[in-house]
């Protein structure tokens, strides 16, 4: 199904690229971390719905064309990155700061010291957070049918057309909305339950 293809595949570039967007904030030189914020920021600030039609509709305008799947999928991506970066900042900056000094008392490298330690007690607590994220971008891909692609609600409004019963399709899609929402949040909890046990965090 579209709609959950566009989920799945939107969340993971914006689990990976959010990180990104978080690891580069903690950077020493404060222009490169500024301007990641900003970046960020601007993300935050500007509707979904715009950044689609800026990236497929004025994209051509300078030779940029880009499939409306790929559109669809990246900006997806981009924008609940900004927000997933928050979420890995927050759990990034609750880690006591001993345990960095303890990092460089034992000469561990920067890259051993993020996914030995920092990361291991920075990205269980803020799991709940990401799942709301998760859900949050399942219920925002019908904004994609503004870009013609044919997800889910957009599929329900073409069949109610054509048959004229709008009340079953629609509260069919509804509830479908809400068994998903509540089944990922479901698996959210358990996936935060198991790493918190995991890592002795709770």
């Amino acid at each position: 199904m579209v709609t959950i293809e566009a989920t799945l595949l939107g969340f993971a570039i914006a689990l990976v690229l959010g990180l990104v967007f978080a690891l580069i904030r903690q950077s020493p030189n404060r222009y490169i971390s500024t301007a990641m914020a900003e970046i960020v920021e601007f993300i935050r600030s500007t509707p979904l719905l715009l950044q689609v039609f800026f990236v497929y509709f004025v994209g051509p305008q300078f030779g940029i064309v880009i499939p409306a799947w790929t559109v669809g999928i990246g900006v997806l991506g981009i924008h609940y990155a900004a927000y997933c970066s928050e979420c890995y900042r927050g759990g990034i900056e609750n880690v006591e700061g001993g345990q960095w000094e303890a990092c460089t008392a034992l000469n561990l490298s920067p890259m051993r010291t993020w996914r030995a330690i920092i990361l291991p007690q920075a990205i269980p607590p803020i799991v709940p957070a990401l799942g709301n994220y998760f859900i949050g971008m399942f219920k925002d891909t019908p904004i994609l049918a503004a870009i013609a692609i044919l997800e889910m609600l957009q599929q329900a409004k073409n069949f109610g057309a054509n048959n004229y019963r709008y009340i079953e399709v629609i509260t069919m899609v509804g509830f479908f909305y809400l068994v998903f929402s509540l089944v990922a949040s479901a698996i959210v909890q358990s996936v935060s339950f198991w790493l918190n046990r995991r890592y002795h965090l709770q």
